[in-house]
């Protein structure tokens, strides 16, 4: 727990590929492709290679968030399945992200254009215009606690591929 502590990082991350969404009933039911599976692996390697280990994860509950979560294995990892990061926009993931738990570092895996929208909030055009692809991941270094949170500096971003 963050405890006293100032400084948090956010980490976002856009699932990773998923299937074509033709044979699937709803988006929630669209899984990871083969390459999704991969880079998953990959964005996991590249957190721990940054000591970039969350405290918590909030997870969308869509398939492919949730198999974009098994991927980077992070098994310790407590993790909140919230609808409402499907479901965005980015000021109500933001409010979302105000009500977060008190831990140091937080991940918030989830989709576009939410992700994005809400990282060119916490720091404008920070990012590449295209914003976050496929297993993208922003970094933001947070001051102060979550409930206040409105802008992070975006310190790192990567777009993992396996």
């Amino acid at each position: 727990m963050a405890d006293g502590i100032t400084g948090r990082t956010l980490i976002l991350l856009r699932h990773a590929k998923s299937v074509d969404p033709d044979p699937y009933p709803t988006d929630l039911e669209r899984p990871l492709s083969p390459r999704g599976r991969r880079d998953a692996a990959a964005a996991g390697d590249w957190l721990r290679a940054q000591g970039l280990l969350p405290d918590l994860v909030v997870c969308s509950t869509a398939v492919r968030t949730r198999e974009t979560l098994d991927g980077l294995r992070l098994d310790t990892t407590p993790v909140v399945f919230e609808h409402r990061v499907y479901l965005g926009p980015a000021h109500d993931t933001l409010d979302l992200l105000q009500n977060a738990p008190d831990v140091a570092t937080l991940l918030l895996i989830g989709h576009n254009p939410t992700l994005s929208m809400l990282s060119d909030l916490l720091d404008p055009d920070a990012l590449p215009d295209e914003g976050l692809a496929t297993s993208g991941i922003a970094v933001h270094t947070v001051t102060g606690p979550w409930r206040g949170l409105e802008t992070a500096t975006l310190r790192a971003h990567h777009t993992a591929r396996g």
